[in-house]
Formats: C-alpha cells, structure tokens, sequence
C-alpha cells in the first residue's frame, strides 16, 4: 500500500474540490480512503456528487477498535528506495501529479529542515498549514516526529477564519518553530488591533519560515513593525525555498541571521540579467533572498532552451540535483523523463530536477527566485512577470 495525502471535499465548494480529489483518485488507482468520522458523515452527500466514490472502501481511523496495533507486521523489504507516499502537485496549470518520494527522499529532507532550523528536543511547533500540502505535512508534522519535539496543530480553516489565532497559539505555547506563505504573514497584520498585538509573546518564536510563493520585503516589514513590541524578532524570519519534487526544501538561510535583499534593475530582469540598481532607481525591484544550498544538494541555473549553465547574475531556470529529488511522476514516464533527468549541456554530472523556476545566483551562493517560467508573459521581447504587474496594481 502506498499513502496519497489528498484534501477532503469542501461541500461548499464541490465544484472544484471534487474534480480534483477523483483526479487524483484515478491517477492514484485508490482503492481505500482513511479519514475521520466527521467528514465520513457527509459521504452521502457526497456520494450523490461522486457516486463512482461508493466503489472505493472508506475507513474512519478515529473509530477504529483500539489494539490493533499489535497485528501490525512490518512489510518485507521495505528500504530507503521504497516508495513512502504521492505528493500531488497543485494542479493549478494542469492535471494533478503523483510525485513519487522514497524513505530516503524523505528522511535525506527531514534531516536538511532539521538542521536548517537547528531543532532541538525543546523546541516547540505550531502549525496552521494542511497536512496534504507538502510544507504541512512534511515541514509541519513529520519534522516534528523526527526531531521529537511537540507541536500544536490548528485546521487551516481557523486561520483563514481568524488569522491572528495562528499568532496566538504562538504565543500560548510558546511556539519556537513555526511559518507558512507569504499571505499569511501579511494577513495576520491587516487582521490585527493593537490591542490584540500587545496581548501577544512571540519572543520564543526562533524560525518563521517562509516559503511556497514569492516572499515580498515590504511584507516582512510591515510585519516586524507590527509585531516586534510583541517579542518579535526580524532574525526570526526564515526565508526558504523548496517544491514537492524536491520533497520539500532546497535552499535556506542560516538560522538566527536576518533575510537579505538585492535591488536589481526591472529592464535588466526583462533581459534575464540580474543588475544591481539603487532603490530609488525607477523600475528597480526588491527580492529576498532564498539561502544557499543545503548540505548534499546541488542548484545550477541553466538557460532552459540552450540548457547551458548561466553564470551569476544572469537569470535562468532554477535546477536542483541531490539525495531528496523525487524519483519522478507516478505513471508518467515521459513527463519524469523531462523533469527529473535534465542534463546541462557540454558537462557531466546530473541528472537534475528542472523546477520551472526562474532565477539567480549571487557569487556567495544565495538564490533569488524571480518567478515561473510558465507564468511568464513576454512582450514585445521582453519578459513581464505576474507577480510585478499584481504589485503595480496593488501600488
């Protein structure tokens, strides 16, 4: 049997979460569902959607007899090579992929976050992020068992809901390892009183780390100026970079040391050039910092149509090679062909895993991720990203 982390359907939204959820659910050939009894109750409703979902045997785990445990067997050959479980991707421009990890992927990746945040026995989680998306279960929940520390886990929808209920469980349990997307910090700053601000303590909070979209500098702003009265520390923020076919993360910074910015020219970045302007410059453009590379993995920037490896300064797309690379797309042999086993032209080493993420290199190392290159919008030659256009709009 092979786990497929995958969200429940929303009975508000089954328009869109039930296209989804069956897509992966054929992808996978699923022939057994685990879940709660909660969301058991509403398979009626559900099956009167879905009713091809009757076929499949459904289990609720927190009804299951206790004792059970005790005829478990652990399966024969089960080693670092042997599939753990299917991430799927977003899907947002296509069908959902099973990304294939291994124990190894996983326990190479688990050690990587482990280090990079400098978790200890006495470190505390508090985490928001749903456990089917690869930066909750993963960096939120098994980071947690294979480091042995506690954490505390909150539905995402209490945070959607109420945002400053992720700060306060912050401060409740002294949270020293916490995070989530970019929003999510901004959210809790427009979504705040003062009031509220000064009831918190957030001086225990070490790691926020902070990744999974483009990471804006006034967002980390605003929100150390809104909550360093309350203990917050701008070292505190963990800035990082990662996607499901690299397990989780591939670069980060080092802990306990403030983000690091560059501004470089708008012009230059439509030529693929990443030129260091001063701030003042029109059309000048700040990005945080991702890190560097972690121990044992590898990140080129290569030009995706020479495939020639770019130098620093100039931007290409973001290649990553190492231990926690996925073994490819569950039944996709052409697609994981093309992703996963990417070469640079005119040098040996490889394969890399192509990330369809645009970016540079700094001389020291650190990443700065631009974009994706299938969000990109060329015009007239030159190369207009999504996230600019939003920020103008914004302005």
């Amino acid at each position: 049997a092979v786990a497929v982390p995958a969200y429940p359907p929303d009975p508000m939204r089954l328009e869109r979460t039930l296209p989804r959820l069956r897509a992966i659910i054929q992808d996978a050939r699923a022939s057994v569902v685990l879940t709660t009894s909660g969301i058991l109750g509403l398979s009626d409703f559900v099956f009167e959607q879905a009713p091809d979902f009757r076929a499949l045997h459904w289990m609720a785990t927190d009804e299951l007899p206790e004792g059970g445990e005790r005829d478990w067997v652990a399966p024969e050959g089960l080693g670092a090579e042997s599939l753990a479980f299917l991430q799927y991707t977003s899907g947002s421009t296509g069908t959902p992929k099973g990304v294939m990890l291994t124990h190894g992927n996983l326990l190479h990746n688990l050690s990587l976050i482990h280090g990079a945040f400098g978790a200890r026995a006495d470190s505390v989680g508090v985490i928001w992020l749903p456990p089917y998306h690869d930066m909750g279960l993963i960096g939120g929940i098994l980071e947690p068992l294979y480091g042995g520390f506690p954490v505390t886990l909150m539905s995402p929808m209490a945070f959607l809901k109420r945002p400053m209920a992720w700060l306060e469980a912050v401060s409740r349990f002294g949270g020293t390892i916490s995070g989530g997307p970019n929003f999510a910090f901004d959210l809790c700053v427009r979504k705040s009183t003062p009031e509220q601000r000064r009831a918190l303590d957030l001086s225990r909070w070490e790691v926020a780390f902070c990744g999974a979209e483009p990471i804006r500098p006034e967002t980390l702003e605003r929100f150390v100026e809104a909550f360093g009265p309350s203990g917050f520390r701008r070292e505190a923020f963990y800035p990082c970079y990662g996607l499901a076919e690299g397990t989780l993360i591939v670069s980060g910074g080092e802990k306990s040391a403030p983000p690091v910015s560059v501004t470089i020219s708008g012009e230059g970045l439509e030529r693929h050039r990443a030129e260091e302007v001063g701030a003042a410059e029109p059309g000048a453009r700040t990005l945080v910092g991702c890190g560097q590379t972690l121990a044992e993995q590898r990140i080129a920037i290569v030009d995706p149509e020479t495939l020639e490896r770019r130098g620093p300064g100039e931007v290409g797309e973001v290649w990553v090679s190492g231990p926690s690379v996925a073994q490819g797309y569950w039944g996709r042999e052409e697609a994981t062909l093309e992703t996963f086993q990417a070469r640079i032209a005119r040098e040996d080493g490889g394969p890399y895993l192509r990330t369809g993420d645009l970016g540079f290199l700094r001389p020291e190392g650190e990443l700065y991720v631009t974009g994706r290159r299938k969000d990109l919008i060329i015009l007239r030659g030159r190369n207009h990203y999504p996230q600019d256009l939003e920020a103008t709009v914004e302005g």
